[in-house]
């Protein structure tokens, strides 16, 4: 504790990874590094620092301030398909069943359900609340009556981070606002 207030501790200070073209690795999960993962990468000199915290961290001969941005030096390039996961299926349907628009105790279903030859497709499975999902059951749209608001398709890597940016995650370090939204319209 300095003059009444405490440092923040070093786990608290991740560091936001971007690519060599100084956009993030990923936006979902926002591609984050540990505190010593990002300095054992600026010791190897595989990534760049972009801005640092106030934090700084000691061992008995070196003093360094915690990097907050950091950039790779080598380019990667980035997929162009998402993979198919919860995550990624509850994004791309805006995390809301697709059903009722319910946001609440979700889950998926198969539109075409397995027992009728339904495969576990981004085409076949849509976000469903889980008292639509019940109500669905193991029927087909026709049968239940139920139709999802948006036809299952299976989206882009891009698609994923425009429907992301609604949803910004719980922590955001002022270093990282930048890069994280840099390519969006400027209001006038």
């Amino acid at each position: 504790m300095l003059d009444g207030f405490s440092l923040p501790s070093p786990e608290s200070c991740p560091a936001l990874v971007l690519n060599a073209d100084f956009r993030p690795l990923s936006y979902f999960p926002l591609s984050l590094w540990g505190w010593q993962t990002a300095l054992k990468a600026v010791f190897l000199d595989r990534v760049n620092i972009v801005s640092e915290y106030d934090r700084v961290v000691r061992s008995p001969t070196t003093e360094i301030r915690l990097p907050s941005v950091i950039s790779l030096r080598t380019y990667i390039k980035p997929a162009t398909w998402p993979a198919f996961t919860r995550f990624n299926l509850f994004l791309r349907d805006r995390f809301s069943c697709q059903y009722c628009a319910v946001g609440s105790d979700l889950t998926f279903d198969h539109v075409v359900p397995r027992a009728y030859g339904g495969r576990t497709t981004w085409e076949n499975v849509t976000t469903a609340c889980a008292p639509c999902n019940l109500a669905k059951g193991g029927r087909t749209p026709q049968e239940a009556g139920m139709h999802p608001m948006i036809k299952p398709f299976r989206p882009n890597s891009h698609q994923l981070i425009e429907n992301g940016r609604r949803f910004p995650p719980n922590y955001l370090h002022d270093s990282w606002r930048d890069y994280l939204y840099w390519d969006s319209e400027l209001e006038p």
